[in-house]
């Protein structure tokens, strides 16, 4: 696969569409005009692709761009999974190989675990029978599934303009239910970046979910950049918080009931800045800051004019610039150390928009009773050259806690599921 292309242009970049012009009489249609910036109309630049939107005009010669994916997946004695690091006492190893772009993880009531994926259109089902685990291809033809949750015996997927519900699912795996439509178009401008959902049933059995920038940097609209909520009942939405560019995680506090998500924090600022971000939730109606403030104190150099970090909610944690903080689980097991009960794990798929690459792991986020926060590495191991190009051989995405206590942590580059386990 060529890794200098980028990822999915056809999923970042702005369409462009030309009608025929109406005609009074019935002599022959104008034709259309040709796209901006083809061969046709040259003198009109073409849109960058929503990646690229925000970079100044010394960044415009960049080789820098995000990597895609092997959609088809790869096989794990094809990896060097020797290389995977975690701490004494504790085990990583796969569990699941050849699920195609493996995103987000949810487990089903009877121990079926969901597994989406994002560039591609489906929903795989995987059942764990002594042992050895069956893939499924239970949900087909979707558009951008990439949240999944499962709550009282039914399965939501977000999809990249809609939340579905299934039912019954894990009793009809191989003839699933027909989708109930819990909420419809999320997604009416058909936004360029940041459209993919993530997806979770919160305490309080509404569903969460992410309505992303739809660029890099912009102003957004009134439903964008926020994390928004649905009762799966009525249908009815709410706008939960503002000012988040994009998260693809989250997850409530066992104890606190409180919301914790992670946060991308925008590109081509510079190698070092922003931070990405770790925030929790106190409140209904809190702002995170974006597009007017980064990483709770710096201030945008267009959107930040005449406006003050401190009208913002700050950052619990600042994690790095450009990790890509995605995926996170309060762990809620009883196999791992006590001294881990009600930890943050959060995968961190790493960076592109950096000359130096950092991330590509999951981290340990502990926070004290005063909720000051600090992480240090779990899973390592993915990242073999920072200078490379591409730089790594997998990307950790979601994360998620077994039954038995076990973790698991998908591999969308790869299409493979670990699963990380601890003996004493």
């Amino acid at each position: 696969m060529n890794t200098r292309k980028v990822l999915f242009s056809a999923l970042f970049a702005a369409g462009f569409c030309a009608p025929a012009l109406a005609q009074q009489a019935p002599a022959a249609a104008a034709p259309a005009p040709a796209p901006a910036g083809t061969a046709a109309n040259p003198a009109v630049p073409m849109a960058p692709p929503a990646w690229q939107q925000g970079r100044s005009a010394d960044q415009g010669g960049s080789t820098l761009h995000p990597f895609a994916p092997h959609l088809t997946g790869r096989p794990a004695k094809d990896l060097p999974l020797d290389k995977l690091k975690v701490p004494a006492g504790f085990r990583v190893e796969v569990w699941a190989e050849g699920v195609p772009e493996a995103r987000s993880l949810a487990l089903g009531d009877k121990g079926t675990l969901f597994v989406s994926n994002r560039n591609l259109s489906n929903v795989y089902a995987i059942v764990d029978r002594d042992g050895k685990r069956e893939i499924k291809t239970v949900l087909k033809g979707m558009n951008t599934p990439n949240g999944v949750a499962f709550l009282k015996g039914t399965l939501y997927v977000a999809e990249r303009d809609r939340i579905t519900a299934y039912a019954g699912i894990e009793d009809r795996l191989d003839n699933p239910p027909e989708a109930r439509v819990v909420v419809d178009n999320l997604d009416p401008d058909k936004a360029p970046g940041h459209f993919w959902k993530f997806l979770a049933a919160g305490p309080d059995g509404k569903l969460y979910f992410n309505i992303g920038s739809p660029q890099n940097i912009t102003m957004p609209n009134y439903t964008q950049a926020t994390i928004t909520r649905v009762d799966p009942k009525t249908g009815t939405l709410e706008t939960y918080v503002r000012g988040v560019r994009n998260t693809v995680g989250f997850d409530w506090h066992p104890k606190t009931k409180q919301l914790w998500f992670s946060e991308h924090q925008r590109d081509w600022l510079s190698d070092d800045t922003p931070s990405d971000k770790l925030n929790v939730v106190t409140k209904m109606g809190q702002n995170f800051g974006f597009p007017y403030c980064h990483q709770g104190d710096i201030l945008d150099p267009v959107y930040g004019k005449n406006r003050s970090c401190s009208e913002f909610t700050p950052p619990v944690l600042k994690l790095g610039a450009h990790v890509a903080p995605m995926g996170m689980r309060f762990y809620t097991g009883k196999m791992f150390p006590a001294a881990y009960k009600n930890n943050i794990f959060l995968a961190q798929h790493g960076s592109w928009n950096r000359s130096i690459k950092q991330g590509y792991n999951v981290i340990r986020v502990t926070v004290d009773a005063k909720g000051n926060a600090k992480s240090e590495p779990f899973l390592t191991g993915f990242l073999t050259d920072e200078k490379a190009d591409p730089p790594m051989w997998g990307r950790p995405v979601d994360v998620l806690v077994m039954r038995d206590g076990a973790l698991l942590v998908s591999d969308d580059y790869n299409g493979i599921i670990y699963r990380i386990s601890y003996k004493k």
